[in-house]
């Protein structure tokens, strides 16, 4: 049995951190789907930005968006829905088969709105109406601006995948904002099974301090931030509060992990995909990542739920100098910004394709 199916019967959810025209015109997610046990993928700018800028395959259609008017960021949105569209409908039979569970797609509003709640949620609203398909998350950053907007896309009905979480603290700040959108909805006698995930990043911790801790600390922070935070999901999962609001009909926000392929060429590819198995959870995962799992992964068994040694890892990078809180604000803020330079990034490859496809130099 591959590693990847079983760390599908783990209980762990495995999706693709990826998505290109190529991967589904030449058949490899549906092969991914059926061989590694791929239940989902997601996208961010800067995968749409490789994908666009990295070949020929897009260009017919920013011509043709290009010829009726459209430019910007509405072309965009047109061209990445119908890769998401088709992804959707590969993953379709595992939404139907999970109770919408899994089987997920995500799209991302534009990171220019990071800072603009109103925008957000507006934005969010327009994206799951325009793709048409119900295994379409739209993902809104757990910024300080962004905490409402989920809120209020929740209570909307619009399914959220929270990106750009970087600790406990700002997963449980995602995690409450999604209760109050669905106690709204009960509240409003609407129905309260919307979906959501919350998504952490694991690896940027470790590239952020890897020359700032003593060698027997490196590449570790990052798994032992995913296990506080894990800790506090199986807390919440078990809450009263929950409880009230599963037994009504709602289903629960999965923690995802991102940012799970390693930055340190010294350590093994698949070091944070065998540290955080963990059932009830997904992990998205890079090609190469998933590809080096499925080929020599090794499952050393599930997380412990009470986060096992994560309180006592953390400790240590404190004693050496390491702020975590204040770490952890700047990489979601560091985020936030490396995905508006992308989206800027990918403006401008559109706007040059769209002009050099209509003959102007």
């Amino acid at each position: 049995m591959k590693p990847t199916r079983q760390l599908h019967d783990l209980g762990q959810s495995l999706w693709l951190d990826n998505i290109t025209r190529e991967l589904l015109d030449d058949g490899k997610l549906g092969r991914y789907i059926e061989e590694f046990s791929i239940t989902g993928l997601t996208s961010n700018p800067t995968i749409f930005d490789g994908a666009i800028g990295g070949g020929k395959a897009y260009d017919a259609g920013i011509h043709e968006k290009t010829e009726t008017g459209k430019s910007g960021e509405a072309l965009f949105l047109e061209l990445a829905l119908e890769d998401l569209r088709r992804a959707a409908d590969l993953f379709r039979p595992e939404f139907e088969a999970s109770d919408r569970m899994d089987g997920w797609v995500s799209m991302e509003v534009s990171p220019l709105l990071a800072n603009d709640t109103e925008g957000s949620i507006k934005a969010a609203r327009q994206i799951h109406q325009q793709a048409g398909r119900p295994n379409l998350f739209v993902k809104i950053p757990g910024t300080p601006e962004g905490i409402p907007a989920i809120e209020a896309s929740i209570f909307a009905g619009v399914p959220i995948n929270v990106t750009l979480l970087f600790s406990r603290e700002q997963y449980l700040a995602a995690a409450h904002a999604y209760l109050r959108g669905i106690e709204r909805r009960i509240q409003a006698g609407l129905d309260p099974h919307v979906g959501s995930v919350a998504s952490l990043f694991v690896s940027r911790w470790d590239a952020a301090v890897k020359d700032k801790v003593p060698s027997e600390l490196r590449n570790k922070l990052g798994i032992a931030i995913g296990r506080r935070t894990y800790r506090a999901y199986r807390d919440l999962l078990a809450s009263p509060r929950w409880r009230k609001l599963a037994d009504a009909g709602a289903r629960p926000q999965r923690l995802l992990w991102a940012s799970t392929g390693t930055k340190d060429p010294d350590v093994s590819a698949t070091l944070y995909v065998e540290a955080l198995a963990a059932p009830d959870t997904i992990d998205t995962m890079p090609e190469k990542t998933l590809q080096a799992f499925a080929e020599h992964g090794s499952l050393k068994g599930a997380m412990a739920a009470d986060g096992g040694d994560a309180e006592a890892t953390l400790a240590r990078f404190a004693q050496a100098g390491i702020d975590i809180d204040g770490l952890a604000i700047e990489l979601q803020r560091e985020g936030a910004q490396s995905f508006v330079k992308s989206w800027k990034q990918l403006m401008q490859r559109i706007a040059g394709k769209s002009a050099a496809l209509a003959g102007v130099r």
